[in-house]
């Protein structure tokens, strides 16, 4: 059963706590929408209104659990006077599965002519020269379907199908390993693929062996810093903050001629991260758009 209520801001903790008291299994406030590229301000609210659904087990008839919480919000209303004016609303919502429903919204993609991301859970039957990426992101971000992530994947896929000669690859950031293993399902020879967070690299890791292509990626958690040699391409899908304060070592890592690939760019950042980059001796590059996202390609000079 599913209670929803509206209330202001500066009751929602306290009202979280005594719904939790009333036997609640759980409590959601106001579902935020977050972006793993765009930092959220923990300051900042969407109103000056929360809008708290608490979960409980149907051991009550509805009205009987409708009627404490009504009765938990005139006690409240003693200090928050607006929560005397409060509806509570009540919805039946059966059982569900929390941790598994997502992956409905996490289904087979074409990128290019040849290129599929695939759940590790869904069948898929691929045209001939289909190269078939098989992909659990676990805890680790990196599914294909958020842009930064595709305008990545299909800037990768372009250069592969232009006859790109492509050997070695570093893909900073990796996440779930999706560029990483990309790169070396469509034909690169050594990956190397980095990134601080060991849960992002463990997941990395999983992955490649899934994929087949764990003797082909190195997967590390070095400091890009650290990282010795050149690439033919470098990847960066990370937020556009990252890719300026990196950029020097980006640069430094792609070989003469080489390409660097910039993600994780929200379209009004896009003149930030190229005048950055303009600096520092590179010319103007491609750039591609998915939605209010930008991807950012650069041809090194030989």
């Amino acid at each position: 059963m599913e209670i929803k209520v509206c209330v202001p801001v500066a009751c929602a903790d306290v009202l979280c706590h005594e719904l939790y008291e009333l036997g609640s299994v759980g409590v959601v406030v106001e579902e935020r929408q977050l972006d793993t590229f765009v930092p959220p301000d923990p300051d900042e609210t969407d109103s000056d209104m929360f809008t708290i659904k608490a979960y409980f087990d149907e051991d009550l008839p509805a009205a009987q659990r409708v009627a404490s919480v009504e009765g938990c919000l005139k006690r409240l209303a003693e200090f928050f006077p607006d929560l005397g004016a409060v509806d509570v609303g009540v919805a039946d919502i059966g059982q569900q599965d929390w941790a598994e429903g997502w992956k409905q919204h996490f289904q087979a993609t074409r990128i290019g002519a040849r290129l599929v991301i695939k759940p590790s859970w869904e069948e898929f039957s691929g045209q001939d020269g289909d190269v078939v990426v098989t992909l659990d992101p676990g805890m680790a971000f990196g599914t294909g379907t958020h842009g930064t992530t595709r305008l990545c994947l299909e800037t990768l896929a372009a250069l592969f199908d232009g006859g790109e000669a492509i050997h070695h690859v570093l893909d900073v950031g990796t996440g779930s390993g999706i560029l990483a293993i990309a790169a070396a399902a469509l034909g690169a020879e050594r990956v190397v693929a980095c990134d601080i967070d060991p849960i992002a690299c463990e997941t990395a890791r999983e992955n490649c062996v899934l994929n087949e292509v764990i003797d082909r990626v190195e997967v590390t958690d070095r400091l890009l810093e650290e990282l010795t040699g050149t690439y033919d391409v470098v990847l960066a899908n990370i937020l556009a903050e990252e890719n300026i304060r990196l950029a020097q070592a980006l640069i430094d890592r792609v070989r003469p001629g080489g390409v660097l690939i910039l993600s994780g760019i929200l379209e009004e950042k896009v003149s930030l991260v190229t005048t950055a980059f303009s600096t520092l001796g590179l010319n103007a590059p491609d750039l591609f758009y998915d939605e209010e996202w930008a991807c950012i390609q650069y041809r090194l000079g030989h």
